[in-house]
């Protein structure tokens, strides 16, 4: 249970972390149907934001579950090592969590991959496409909780159960975004806020992580000293 909690929370802190949330607004313009130069989208769009944020949400989590797919088979063929496997994605967190800090500067972790989709006029099945290719396109933020849920999927006793963590972790993304396009307009005094304390909330969501992983490293030590 612990795991699910977990990844949820990694979910809402993917969202409020610096480098989403300041894109934050530009995604909404490209779901209204509005250019990046736009002051807002115009009020006759908002539905149309709603049902495209429903589509982009639906386009990473297929990304993320089927990830969590791959992760829990290997971690399924590894299962007679899980006190092993604990401790070493523990480990991962916690490297995960002082990349996030600052503390260490992880390359691969803090390398961006950009792409450029045609986002001109999103209807619901183009902004799932924009979804899946926002899964794809991994900014630091992203892949730092997005590894660390993968590194929970891992230790999954099924392929059902990595997949199900994965589910989780993309709600905790997909419910507040889609509840921010509901109330775009109304919230944007409170993203300002977020980007101002961006640092702190850095800290903060990275002490999180290392304390996470250390818990994950102490229940696989513990198993190995049971074992003896």
């Amino acid at each position: 249970m612990i795991s699910y909690v977990l990844t949820f929370a990694e979910g809402i802190l993917t969202f409020i972390s610096p480098c989403i949330l300041s894109m934050l607004p530009v995604y909404m313009l490209y779901l209204a149907g509005a250019r990046t130069g736009a002051d807002n989208a115009p009020p006759s769009r908002k539905n149309r934001l709603i049902v495209n944020s429903l589509g982009f949400a639906a386009g990473f989590t297929i990304v993320f579950v089927t990830l969590g797919a791959a992760a829990a088979i290997m971690g399924t063929l590894l299962q007679r090592n899980r006190p092993v496997l604990l401790m070493v994605s523990g480990a991962f967190m916690v490297l995960f969590g002082l990349n996030f800090t600052g503390v260490l500067r992880i390359g691969f972790l803090n390398a961006e991959k950009r792409f450029s989709p045609k986002v001109d006029n999103l209807r619901f099945w183009s902004s799932v496409l924009f979804g899946i290719v926002f899964g794809f396109g991994w900014s630091p933020c992203l892949g730092t909780f997005l590894g660390s849920a993968l590194a929970l999927a891992g230790n999954s006793k099924t392929v059902a159960e990595g997949m199900l963590l994965l589910l989780v972790y993309s709600a905790g993304l997909a419910i507040p975004f889609i509840i921010s396009a509901a109330i775009f307009e109304n919230v944007r005094g409170l993203f300002s806020w977020f980007n101002r304390n961006s640092r702190i909330i850095r800290i903060i969501s990275g002490i999180l992580l290392i304390a996470a992983g250390v818990w994950f490293f102490k229940d696989g030590l513990v198993l190995i000293l049971d074992r003896r």
